[in-house]
């Protein structure tokens, strides 16, 4: 790459994303030790899931102080750094479950810290060099190579040895990502000071923004039934630990693919008549699960992996082009927020709606909900 600076702003991105699909690593762990050793109902385990991703929740005040203070590069320093810390902790201490729970909640806000400061710098930089799709492509690829060694080595780390040691594997990684932090310079820019309020004012009173959040959300909701599905294949299929790791990174092996395509196709495509259809083709895939066989099973997750990549990519990029100049961390934040609403209300109205219709009402209403957002599409700008 001839440009010097790109080429740091997309390893940095790449950089910080792999870091965030690897860790990864203790999930399949904690998911044994919450289903096997506390004997959990799927019920609990989701609501678990949600209360762990509160942080993401509030992106856009996390946006407004990456905006307005220190600088989007020392903010990811500052997340490493207590990165470090806290996984020391879990690594080397068996918590008490609300200890263990509050924990993974800190955590998980280091890294909505990191990620919302490397979307600044994506939007800025990507903006300015009209490669928002691009970068975000080489992210989401990166976030899923990490996937390929969470996929078998966490299922490997799960059989061995537990979550704990995979948290204490994350401590190398998130020393080599202060590498391409280090190298990255980000230009100083003037900054017109004002209060939240009047920032997030800004935001709310952008009648494209609120079009564009609605739409989001609702293009991104539908009641959950991923839990479940583990649940069958864990106790119906009775599927071993290391094959569902070998599916995941087969799986993986396919998303990186889509995201490989988007990032050729991405200033090519027409992204409105691209939603619809893909709104249309969601409906569809929700609907297959009704049908869930080993075979079928394994079908899915390779293809609809392929598919969902390439349009979860370019729902991500439509929002990086549609950030607000001078508040690209706040408002890329705000819009993500909305797309992590819409992820965990749909975590908690699948485990509400699971115990009242079953599991194949619970796939019908996802379909159905999938064609909530397609008014919207002519209102977007």
């Amino acid at each position: 790459m001839k440009n010097k600076k790109l080429f740091w702003i997309f390893a940095l991105s790449s950089a910080v994303y792999f870091t965030q699909g690897i860790e990864g690593l203790p999930a399949q762990g904690l998911f044994y030790y919450f289903k096997e050793t506390l004997n959990f109902s799927p019920e609990k385990i989701m609501l678990i899931g949600s209360l762990t991703t509160f942080a993401w929740l509030v992106k856009p005040l996390i946006g407004y102080l990456i905006d307005n203070a220190f600088s989007k590069r020392a903010w990811i320093f500052i997340s490493l750094a207590l990165d470090i810390v806290f996984v020391l902790f879990l690594g080397l201490i068996q918590m008490p479950l609300f200890i263990l729970v509050a924990l993974l909640i800190v955590t998980s806000g280091n890294a909505a810290f990191r990620d919302v400061a490397v979307d600044g710098i994506m939007c800025v930089e990507g903006k300015k060099y009209q490669a928002t799709g691009k970068i975000q492509s080489i992210q989401w690829v990166s976030i899923l190579i990490a996937g390929l060694f969470t996929g078998i080595g966490g299922g490997f780390i799960a059989e061995k040895w537990g979550y704990q040691a995979g948290f204490l594997c994350l401590i190398p990684i998130y020393l080599l990502v202060g590498l391409p932090a280090y190298f990255y310079q980000e230009e100083k820019t003037e900054r017109n000071y004002s209060s939240l309020f009047a920032d997030l004012k800004r935001l709310f009173s952008d009648k494209k923004i609120l079009v564009i959040g609605l739409f989001i959300f609702l293009y991104k909701y539908a009641p959950s039934f991923g839990t479940p599905l583990f649940f069958i294949q864990r106790d119906s299929f009775k599927w071993g630990k290391m094959w569902i790791g070998t599916l995941g990174t087969l799986s993986t092996v396919f998303g990186v693919i889509g995201a490989l395509l988007y990032y050729k196709f991405s200033q090519k495509i027409n992204i409105k008549q691209w939603l619809y259809y893909s709104v249309l083709l969601g409906g569809l895939t929700t609907l297959s699960y009704l049908y869930y066989t080993p075979v079928t099973a394994v079908a899915y997750d390779v293809v609809y992996s392929f598919l969902g990549m390439f349009i979860f990519l370019m729902v991500m990029d439509f929002m990086a082009r549609h950030s607000v100049k001078g508040l690209e961390a706040t408002s890329f934040a705000l819009l993500c927020s909305i797309n992590n609403l819409a992820g965990v209300s749909s975590n908690l109205s699948g485990a509400f709606f699971l115990p009242l219709i079953g599991l194949k009402w619970l796939i019908v209403l996802s379909a159905l909900t999938s064609f909530l957002c397609l008014f919207l599409i002519n209102k977007i700008e």
